[in-house]
């Protein structure tokens, strides 16, 4: 089998499964665990899949720049954010993560709310401004373009300051086996730590990231108390975290 030949029937398994397992491929194909292994690590260098020990996962589409992350599941992320808004009660501090879909939960917030939003989001504080009786608290530091959020030492200072009640966090990729993760390394810092400082963090998740994988790790899944996905979404995609004793919120 050529080497083109394997590459496209190793990403037609992917497709298909959800995952490779290269010792498993082997067999199966007759091919050595070497080979597979190192058709893997060049399908990852061209980012076509996602190596982890043992074999790979999909990417996540939503390591993209921001405009091109507006256009994935655009129907989807607005039933997200109303579900997620309608989780803030009166009176709470609430942390919204930066990225698409949370710049529509702010959107979706009632008017008539009134509670503190702490954010590192420039697009997410913007939104807010019209609501009348929402406290915003805008966390200051370098710009990161790819998400539209401050990050450094400044940012991660303010943020163990605070301690909120719900963090509304935003991932690239979520699995059952990786956790959550994201695709830059400070980025997977900063949300770590809003998420340590939170009682509750709360995923939104758009269907194109579940099930799939970014270089660098957030937090295991023990660390989330809810995942908001939309309501088409099959249960079979959704019941491995559900088993992992993860409220799952159809938007």
């Amino acid at each position: 089998m050529l080497t083109r030949q394997r590459k496209e029937l190793l990403l037609a398994r992917l497709h298909q499964d959800g995952q490779i397992v290269a010792r498993s491929l082997s067999e199966e194909l007759g091919l050595s665990e070497d080979t597979i292994r190192r058709d893997l690590r060049e399908l990852a260098s061209e980012g076509l899949l996602k190596r982890v020990h043992g074999g790979a996962l999909p990417t996540s589409p939503a390591l993209g720049n921001f405009a091109e992350r507006q256009r994935i599941s655009s129907d989807a992320k607005p039933a997200i954010a109303r579900a997620a808004a309608a989780m803030i009660a009166p009176g709470q501090v609430v942390f919204i993560d930066g990225g698409t879909t949370a710049v529509q939960l702010a959107r979706a917030l009632p008017s008539d709310l009134r509670c503190t939003v702490v954010t590192h989001s420039p697009s997410v504080a913007v939104e807010l401004t019209q609501h009348a009786h929402v406290e915003v608290i805008l966390i200051g530091g370098r710009l990161f373009k790819h998400s539209i959020v401050a990050m450094g030492p400044g940012a991660l200072e303010a943020i163990a300051q605070i301690r909120t009640d719900i963090y509304f966090m935003g991932v690239c990729s979520l699995h059952p086996e990786t956790g959550i993760s994201t695709g830059d390394f400070d980025e997977a810092g900063v949300k770590r730590a809003i998420s340590n400082m939170a009682q509750r963090t709360v995923v939104l998740a758009s269907p194109e990231k579940l099930n799939t994988a970014s270089p660098y790790q957030i937090a295991p899944l023990s660390q989330v108390s809810a995942i908001v996905v939309n309501a088409d979404i099959p249960e079979s995609l959704i019941a491995p975290y559900r088993d992992m004793g993860i409220a799952i919120t159809r938007a």
